[in-house]
């Protein structure tokens, strides 16, 4: 069994340990919510270990045998595993914490560039690219993004280091590998967690908090800084998550997706456990409106960014985005109890 303060949030820990908080008395809807989420996370981890080793697979063939076809296959590979990333991408508790798994799979934000400046001190290395190699240079080069930058970038593709020349292949081979083997350990560790993560109550509050941190996120960051709705108010596509590959907002899909798929079912039983159905049906009303934008907005965020016209559709995400943050983290939080608490995957 996995030791379970390894994996405890750490104000959760620091309260239990020091005694200030009594065992919560059972709580059959509690424990069935945290039944149902660990079920439907097994699902997705599972799918995202899967993606990851069709990834992986596609990296191997294109770079055996670099053709139209085997590259347009690569291509839909990176974008499978990075969307079911971002199905899962909410869990910010348990084992996606060890060794930062989570930064691991996705380096974002980036604002200093650090997948394009390490993908070109490596590509121009010539130090053999393995497991250690991508550990030695941090979690900018282990992920996602960089597979993205190898197989979008615009300006690396102008160059003679592009893929498929061989030092860009073996680059891109020796992060597909970590990716897939990152992915089936993660879905490996949540199955064995599984008692763990049940039969404790704090992760009741763990879970709802996590979908807090993960609304908070795609509001703030993930649409409103590119939006140019915080800082100096600027526009700017270079904030939002895979510019290169032009599906900043396919990611915000997944990851509304993967909520409604994921977290909804067993929210809404315990929601309507304590007497708060109408509130359950509102924010399942709000995701699948959330969700009525696309795929209208499948398009890269630069277009509607520089068109005030196009710009109004994206303003509307927005809007509908922040109404299920308040339905969420205010109004449903506050009739659940549930206090909202440090966010330590802010950014990832």
């Amino acid at each position: 069994m996995l030791n379970l303060t390894r994996y405890l949030p750490a104000t959760a820990l620091t309260l239990c340990l020091a005694g200030t908080v009594a065992a919560a008395p059972a709580d059959s809807a509690a424990t069935e919510a945290r039944n149902l989420w660990h079920q439907g996370i097994a699902a997705g981890y599972q799918q995202l270990a899967q993606k990851a080793l069709t990834l992986d697979t596609n990296a191997k063939a294109y770079c055996e045998s670099p053709s139209e076809s085997s590259r347009q296959a690569l291509d839909k590979a990176w974008l499978d595993g990075f969307l079911a990333w971002q199905q899962v991408r909410f869990v910010d508790f348990g084992p996606v914490e060890k060794d930062n798994r989570g930064w691991q799979f996705q380096f974002w934000p980036d604002a200093k560039n650090l997948v394009g400046r390490k993908a070109g001190y490596l590509l121009g290395s010539d130090t053999p690219l393995d497991g250690d190699t991508l550990s030695g240079h941090g979690v900018a080069v282990q992920g996602f993004p960089m597979v993205e930058y190898l197989l979008f970038d615009d300006t690396l593709n102008g160059t003679d280091r592009a893929l498929p020349g061989a030092r860009a292949c073996e680059l891109l081979t020796a992060v597909s590998s970590h990716i897939a083997a990152t992915a089936s350990d993660l879905s490996g560790e949540w199955q064995a967690f599984r008692e763990a993560y049940t039969g404790n109550e704090l992760y009741t509050d763990t879970s709802i908090r996590a979908a807090m941190n993960a609304l908070e996120i795609l509001e703030d960051r993930r649409l409103a800084n590119p939006m140019g709705l915080r800082g100096n108010g600027n526009r700017s596509p270079y904030r939002a998550e895979a510019w290169r590959s032009g599906r900043s907002l396919a990611a915000v899909q997944a990851s509304v997706a993967g909520l409604q798929k994921y977290f909804l079912p067993a929210f809404t039983g315990l929601m309507e456990a304590r007497g708060q159905s109408q509130l359950a049906a509102d924010i399942n009303a709000q995701t699948t409106e959330i969700l009525e934008h696309f795929p209208a907005l499948d398009t890269p965020m630069a277009g509607l960014l520089s068109d005030d016209g196009k710009f109004r559709s994206l303003q509307g995400l927005y809007v509908d985005v922040s109404q299920l943050v308040a339905q969420v983290n205010d109004q449903a939080a506050v009739a659940l109890g549930v206090v909202r608490g440090f966010n330590s995957s802010d950014g990832d």
